[in-house]
C-alpha cells in the first residue's frame, strides 16, 4: 500500500514529533509520529495503524488507479443523481441599493411574465419530474419575494405534480431578508419552503452603508428581526460580504445575533463571502470567487476561526468543484434564458439555451474538464477545486477552458483550517499507550 497523492501534511501543534495528515479527498484527519511518515514514504508498512489509515482514505493500494478514479469523479456523481436544482431569477428589481451588486449593470426592473412561468413549469414536469427526479427550485432574483405570486403559482403546480409521480419537490429563496417575515414564511411553507439565504453585511453601521434601502434608509433592523422570526421554520444560510478595509468587524455581527435570539443552533451555516469584483455573484455564491490577494489569505481563516469560535457553522473543507460542471444544476432567468452560472447573467455569450430552445452542448465554451490535465491530476489540492471557478477565469481574461488554479491560497490557508477543524469540530479521542496512530475521522458538519 502507498500514501495517496490527494495527502497533506502539516506538523502537530501539540504533539511533539508528530504530523498531521489531511486527506484533502475523504476530509479526514490523522496524527502519526513522523518517523511512521517517513517509513511510508520509503514504502515501509509499519505493523500497526495501516488499516486505520486505509479507512480514512490515506492508504491506498494503486496510486495510478486513484488518479483514474479522480479523473471520473464528477461524471459518477452526475451519473448517480436523480436530483434536478434550478436557479430561478423571477425578477430583475430590488428594494436594496447594494454598491457591489452584481446586477448593477443590467438591471433593469423586468419580471417574469407568466407565460415564461408556465413554460418553466411545464419543462420541468415533463422532462423532470414526471421521469422520476425530485426537483428543488431556488428562487432568485433581483428581490425574489417581490414576485411572492409566481413562487405561489410556480410551487403549486410543482408539488402537485411532484406528488403525482411519488418524487419530491422543495424550494429555497435567496433573499435579501427584508420581506420574509414570519407571516410570509407560514404562507410559503405548505408549497415547499426548506430554506433561505439571508444576507446581513456585518455590524449595523457596515451593513447599512453597504446594503442600504433604495431611499438611503439602512436595512439592518428590519433583515435581522425577519431573520429572528423566520429561523425556527426553515434552515437558514447567513450570507455576509465583506470588504478588505472591514473584515476585521465583522465578528461583532456574530456576537450581536444572540441577543435577537439567533444563536448557533438556529442557522445551517455562516458564510463570509469577499466582494471582489462588482462583476461576482455575491449574494448566492459560497466564497468560490476567491483570488490570490494577500488580504483574503489573511481573512478567510480569521473569519472562519471567529465562526466556529462562536458555535456557528463554518462551510465544511470537501470535496467540490465548479456549478458548471454539475449537470443538474442550471440557472434560469426571467427571460427563460439558460446559465450554468448565476454570475455569467448579462455576459455576452454566456447563454447555454433557453425554455424555448433547449439546452445547447456548453462542454467546450464553459470548459468542462478542464482540470483533466497532468498537472491537476497529480495536485493534492485537486479534490478541493477542480480547476477553480470559471467566472474568476473570464474576470482574469482568460478562456473558460483555462484552470483558476488554488494553489497558492491552500497554500496559504488549508493548514489553518485542518487546525480549526481539530480544535473546534473534531472529536476527542485519546490513544492507548500502544496504539501508533492517534485518528480524527472528519465530523459530519
Amino acid at each position: 500500500m502507498k500514501l495517496s497523492r490527494y495527502l497533506k501534511v502539516f506538523p502537530s501543534p501539540d504533539r511533539p514529533g508528530h504530523v498531521l495528515l489531511y486527506s484533502t479527498l475523504r476530509s479526514s484527519i490523522a496524527a502519526i509520529p513522523a518517523e511512521t511518515l517517513a517509513a511510508l514514504q520509503e514504502g515501509v508498512l509499519p505493523d500497526d495503524g495501516c488499516e486505520a489509515l486505509r479507512r480514512l482514505g490515506m492508504l491506498i493500494e494503486d496510486p495510478d488507479a486513484e488518479r483514474e478514479q479522480m479523473r471520473e469523479l464528477i461524471a459518477r456523481a452526475n451519473g448517480r443523481t436523480r436530483h434536478f436544482k434550478a436557479s430561478v431569477v423571477l425578477n430583475l428589481d430590488c428594494n436594496l441599493d447594494c454598491g457591489y451588486c452584481f446586477e448593477g449593470e443590467f438591471r433593469c426592473g423586468q419580471y417574469m411574465s407568466d407565460a415564461t412561468a408556465d413554460l418553466l413549469v411545464e419543462k420541468l414536469v415533463r422532462d423532470r419530474i414526471s421521469q422520476g427526479w425530485d426537483v428543488t427550485v431556488t428562487f432568485y432574483g433581483g428581490e425574489p419575494l417581490l414576485s411572492q405570486d409566481l413562487i405561489r403559482g410556480i410551487s403549486q403546480r410543482l408539488r402537485e405534480a411532484a406528488r403525482s409521480h411519488g418524487v419530491k419537490y422543495a424550494f429555497n429563496l435567496v433573499t435579501n431578508g427584508t420581506l420574509l417575515d414570519r407571516n410570509t414564511a407560514l404562507q410559503l411553507l405548505p408549497l415547499g419552503l426548506q430554506g433561505a439565504k439571508f444576507t446581513v453585511d456585518g455590524p449595523p453601521e457596515i451593513h447599512d452603508a453597504q446594503r442600504p434601502y433604495a431611499s438611503g434608509a439602512g436595512s439592518f433592523d428590519i433583515i435581522v428581526g425577519n431573520l429572528a422570526q423566520v429561523c425556527d421554520l426553515v434552515s437558514i444560510q447567513l450570507g455576509a460580504n465583506y470588504r478588505p478595509e472591514n473584515y476585521r468587524e465583522f465578528p461583532r455581527l456574530l456576537d450581536l445575533l444572540p441577543r435577537y435570539g439567533i444563536t448557533p443552533d438556529k442557522l445551517a451555516a455562516v458564510m463570509f463571502t469577499p466582494v471582489v469584483s462588482t462583476g461576482g455573484c455575491s449574494d448566492l455564491s459560497s466564497g468560490c470567487a476567491l483570488s490570490e490577494e494577500p488580504w483574503l489569505m489573511e481573512a478567510v481563516p480569521f473569519l472562519r476561526e471567529a465562526t466556529l469560535a462562536r458555535g456557528y457553522r463554518a462551510p465544511t473543507l470537501k470535496p467540490s468543484a465548479c456549478i458548471v460542471e454539475l449537470e443538474d444544476n442550471l440557472v434560469i432567468d426571467c427571460t427563460g434564458k439558460f446559465y450554468k452560472c448565476p454570475a455569467f447573467m448579462g455576459w455576452e455569450g454566456m447563454s447555454v439555451g433557453s425554455l424555448d430552445e433547449g439546452l445547447q452542448d456548453y462542454r467546450v465554451s464553459h470548459g468542462i474538464g478542464n482540470w483533466q490535465v497532468d498537472a491537476c491530476l497529480d495536485c493534492s489540492y485537486l479534490p478541493l477545486c477542480f480547476g477553480g471557478c470559471r467566472f474568476v477565469s473570464k474576470l482574469q481574461g482568460n478562456s473558460l477552458t483555462e484552470v483558476d488554479c488554488r494553489r497558492t491560497f491552500y497554500d496559504a490557508t488549508l493548514e489553518k483550517s485542518v487546525l480549526q477543524n481539530l480544535t473546534y469540530l473534531a472529536p476527542r479521542k485519546k490513544a492507548t499507550a500502544q496504539s501508533t496512530f492517534v485518528q480524527a475521522a472528519a465530523p459530519p458538519y
